[in-house]
């Protein structure tokens, strides 16, 4: 089972430990790329990051946090993205999540398996 159930989502966040999701294509500045979304604990509370790369059109590259950034002026290092919120709250952190980037919340999933999300995507999408 890939995708987290809420109880499973909230517990591995108060367990301080990192989930994101594959959000889908964007177009940024007429290029094409993806994004994902990634919460993660920071000091006292969690960083929620937007993350938009470079497609590589490759269903075995999976590891979604070194592919390029779609724009390197906006984007130092593509690991962090660019953090859009912290919170105190797990509840809040996925809340703001959804709200601000369209995240489904049935769609979360541990830290490093977006990109089975990803592969799924480029092989429908090449199929």
């Amino acid at each position: 089972m890939r995708y987290l159930s809420r109880s499973f989502l909230l517990g591995t966040l108060q367990r301080r430990k990192e989930v994101e999701q594959f959000l889908g294509p964007i177009t940024l500045k007429g290029i094409e790329g993806i994004r994902w979304v990634s919460i993660w604990p920071w000091h006292d509370g969690y960083n929620l990051s937007v993350h938009d790369v470079q497609d590589l059109d490759d269903e075995n590259s999976r590891d979604l946090s070194v592919f390029p950034p779609l724009d390197p002026e906006g984007e130092n290092d593509p690991g962090p993205g660019r953090v859009i919120g912290h919170v105190q709250d797990p509840a809040e952190a996925l809340e703001l999540a959804e709200r601000t980037t369209g995240a489904s919340p049935h769609r979360w999933v541990n830290h490093g398996v977006a990109g089975e999300d990803y592969a799924d995507f480029v092989r429908a999408r090449n199929s």
